[in-house]
């Protein structure tokens, strides 16, 4: 079988347009070239993958600002070299000054919207939730890595400071957005040169930036959550509408969580916990999905996306009605992760015919747009982390000053109020990320995750098994065709084929064909030999980045003195 095309027995072809990187003393992918080589450059520098996680995630604020930066949030998935696994949550909290009648809803949004009226919970300071990528970018570098926080930011300063070339992806990401971003004279000047989206090739310099992280890197995170630019940002809040005060920031910590863990005919799933819904609901959908024969059936057979919509359906009624901030709701996870709930969920699908699904589980049961790096050293410490400020370019303006972009993570929140997800002052956001490590035997076997908001964790469900019970490489994995559904339209990709999409609209489903579900998914393989296989997807600008080679052999130098002319 080639990487470059796979038949599945349902007999759906596609060609992975990518090639995945090998090496076994690091590997490193993330959603844009310069931001895998500054992770590469760090760890050909001596440094572990948590050092190369940071370098990249900051250059990665710099040339793929529209999907992430310092005023964003996000978790991290560590498994350090010894075997643990540790979870850093540094997600976005709600402003104080919020509350569950902060908005009013959009009583013309689609449904499973969460739309306010006027738009004010998506765009503008009024959609900003306090930040927690700086802190956690910053404590995870302090606590498991080698390097300062000055070394590990060099090259997006390099970067934002001399200019990088922008990519198709971002100027694209750029004309999504630009009757928002228009709107904010900071944003539309990097961004809208002439009124015009910034083109393809075009050199973007973001000296305001540059001096920002400059000022970073000289006195740390303290210089936000309750220093100068904390004060700045504060009163930019206070003059333009947003709800983030100084107690916000000074009150704000990241939380070090147990991470989730399901088996999935004989591997370990093992992802971050709730806020984050997605390893919890993976789980609960592998559960259901290991009573037939996926394997069996086919991958993009009709039968198996039949079971991938269904799955997907119970998963986001149960999120819907239960899954939040742990602080302040009590999130049945024994429940979703029961195998016997599980086979109860089972029992109910039929084959034959779609179904609307609503929740079997409640409170107290039982006991977007983004970005996305997988990097591993070859001490076998992994990182698998996702980042965001919330959509495309987050809230759509820039801090003055600063060339900073906040998140809009408040759209992230239900406006309507009594809901799991509904709005509270000081309320940690409930995300799809999935930053995934799979193993087997305490072993791992390959790590992986993607952008994409509500279809991140139905992608990587859909990754897991296409590499479990399909067989395939991580590079055909992360690229196969995806499906996604909460419970009303279901999206298919174009490389589904015409009869399995007619197939699937004559069971019942309400299917649409799409370019793509969600965004660049990166993952790594790990063999039992050392080596590491690196893939990054067709979605986004990702690439993978292997080191191989290494140091001289000890007690071998150049002898000058036997060199004869």
């Amino acid at each position: 079988m080639s990487s470059d095309d796979w038949r599945s027995r349902a007999g759906t072809v596609f060609q992975t347009e990518k090639h995945p990187a090998t090496g076994r003393r690091g590997m490193v992918v993330t959603n844009h070239p310069l931001a895998s080589a500054a992770g590469a450059e760090i760890l050909a520098a001596g440094g572990n993958a948590i050092d190369a996680a940071i370098a990249a995630f900051f250059t990665l604020s710099v040339v793929e600002p529209m999907m992430t930066g310092v005023l964003g949030g996000g978790m991290a998935h560590l498994r350090l070299a010894d075997g643990r696994h540790i979870v850093i949550d540094n997600q976005s909290t709600a402003p104080l000054a919020t509350d569950a009648t902060t908005y009013t809803p959009d009583p013309n949004a689609p449904p499973g919207a969460m739309d306010a009226l006027g738009r004010k919970n998506a765009v503008g300071p009024s959609s900003v939730a306090t930040p927690g990528n700086l802190m956690g970018w910053c404590e995870a570098l302090d606590r498991f890595g080698t390097f300062s926080l000055a070394d590990a930011m060099e090259p997006a300063i390099r970067h934002a400071s001399r200019g990088f070339r922008v990519t198709a992806y971002l100027s694209e990401c750029v004309a999504d957005c630009a009757e928002d971003m228009a709107r904010d004279p900071e944003i539309a000047k990097l961004y809208l040169p002439g009124g015009m989206p910034i083109a393809a090739g075009a050199r973007l310099t973001t000296g305001d930036y540059a001096e920002t992280l400059r000022s970073i890197a000289k006195e740390g995170p303290g210089i936000l959550y309750g220093g100068a630019l904390g004060r700045h940002y504060v009163a930019h809040m206070a003059r333009d509408g947003g709800y983030i005060a100084q107690e916000d920031l000074s009150r704000y910590r990241t939380i070090e969580r147990d991470a989730i863990r399901g088996n999935y005919r004989g591997f370990e799933i093992v992802g971050p916990p709730p806020p984050s819904s997605g390893p919890l609901h993976i789980c609960q959908m592998l559960n259901i999905l290991e009573g037939f024969d996926i394997g069996g059936l086919g991958f993009g057979s009709a039968d198996t996306l039949h079971l991938l919509a269904e799955v997907l359906k119970i998963a986001f009624a149960d999120r819907a009605a239960a899954t939040a901030d742990p602080a302040f709701v009590k999130v049945p996870v024994a429940r979703l992760l029961d195998k016997g709930y599980a086979a109860s969920r089972r029992g109910g699908i039929e084959m034959g015919r779609a179904q609307a699904w609503s929740a079997e589980v409640a409170p107290g049961d039982g006991g977007a747009h983004t970005t996305h790096l997988t990097i591993a050293d070859g001490m076998g410490n992994i990182v698998a982390s996702t980042q965001t400020i919330n959509s495309l370019f987050g809230a759509r303006y820039i801090v003055p000053g600063t060339g900073m972009i906040p998140n809009n993570y408040m759209f992230v929140f239900d406006p309507r109020p009594g809901r799991a997800s509904s709005v509270a002052p000081g309320k940690r956001v409930t995300s799809s990320m999935s930053p995934v490590i799979v193993t087997r035997d305490g072993k791992p076997v390959f790590a992986l995750g993607l952008p994409g908001g509500l279809r991140i964790f139905p992608s990587v469900m859909q990754a897991i098994s296409n590499i479990i019970d399909h067989g395939m490489s991580v590079q055909e994995a992360v690229e196969a065709p995806r499906i996604w559904t909460q419970g009303h339209q279901l999206e298919i990709e174009n490389g589904v084929p015409e009869a399995v999409y007619q197939a699937l609209a004559a069971r019942g489903h309400a299917v649409a064909r799409v370019g793509n579900v969600a965004g660049g998914m990166s993952a790594i393989r790990f063999a039992d030999n050392g080596e590491m296989e690196g893939a990054a997807c067709w979605r986004a600008d990702g690439t993978p980045i292997g080191l191989g080679g290494g140091l001289a052999r000890a007690g071998v130098r150049f002898r000058p003195e036997a060199v004869r002319a």
